[in-house]
């Protein structure tokens, strides 16, 4: 399983069994596999992405119709005769479309946990992936071969900050991720929105706000910021010391990042910051934040 862990991110040639592997299945060699009956394939049942683009999936069979399809899918045998799909979905799908009764397919011996880890890879290193599919996905990756966040990111080719940002979007409500999987809220959106998740009733209303008036990623900020620090109107305050605005722009950056109410004392380069949390769930997630978890 180490041994494997570190091919991750070297594509899936690398996390596929060696061409010394017989394959299976009878039949004319046709480049680099065999052509094997559509209606034989079942579908990969590890497969995380949730919507194929449509428009992409027609240009895919029209181009298929002409030209074949040029990359063989991967598949693994099945007990009862079938095959299992474990990367080439949109190949497979787009077959279908075109009219062909056939596909090519390198047929390969894959235990259930290199499939997985197959069709999670192959996801990554799409462009189309929507944001919570990513989430989804990295989240497999952390649960299920108990990777940390930085072995993750060193396998996918992301940064840890983006893997980390990727994961948080799991603890939007179900309606903020329906949002974000039909293109509605962006990944800036949602980023920005798990600095609610300590504050559910704020979220949900902020969500709805931001969904019906189409506000951009940057009227977000200015209403979570609002959230965070609520200012009272109609009332004097007291005169303050005004902060130095590099201060103020890390301050808010935090706030960002953790998903929580920052303060910054600061007197000539030392001072003091100050995390406020709204429950115990709120004060585990920072820890595990700062402790790089």
């Amino acid at each position: 399983m180490n041994d494997k862990r570190k091919v991750l991110g070297r594509g899936l040639e690398s996390l596929l069994p060696g061409p010394g592997l017989p394959t299976v299945v009878p039949g004319a060699q046709r480049g680099g596999g065999r052509d094997i009956p559509l209606d034989m394939l079942d579908p990969n049942p590890y497969q995380t992405r949730s919507h194929v683009r449509e428009e992409g999936l027609k240009d895919l069979a029209e181009s298929i119709k002409v030209s074949g399809v040029v990359q063989p899918v991967v598949v693994r045998p099945l007990p009862n005769g079938r095959f299992q799909l474990v990367a080439g979905e949109r190949r497979w799908l787009a077959s279908k479309r075109a009219g062909k009764t056939t596909i090519p397919a390198v047929v390969r011996e894959i235990s259930n946990e290199q499939a997985m880890e197959i069709t999670i890879i192959e996801n990554l290193q799409r462009e189309d992936l929507n944001p919570v599919e990513q989430a989804r996905a990295f989240d497999r990756l952390s649960r299920e071969f108990n990777l940390t966040q930085e072995q993750i990111a060193s396998r996918t080719g992301k940064d840890r900050a983006s893997i980390s940002n990727f994961i948080r979007l799991l603890r939007l409500p179900a309606m903020v991720l329906e949002q974000m999987e039909k293109g509605t809220l962006t990944l800036g959106h949602g980023k920005l929105l798990c600095s609610l998740t300590g504050h559910p009733e704020e979220l949900a209303k902020a969500a709805e706000q931001v969904v019906a008036k189409n506000l951009s990623v940057r009227q977000t900020e200015e209403l979570v910021l609002q959230i965070l620090n609520p200012e009272g109107t109609g009332k004097k305050k007291p005169k303050v010391k005004p902060v130095d605005p590099n201060v103020r722009e890390a301050a808010r950056t935090l706030e960002r990042a953790l998903g929580m109410k920052v303060e910054i004392e600061d007197r000539k380069g030392r001072g003091k910051i100050v995390l406020k949390y709204a429950s115990l769930d709120e004060f585990q997630r920072v820890v595990d934040a700062l402790a790089g978890k």
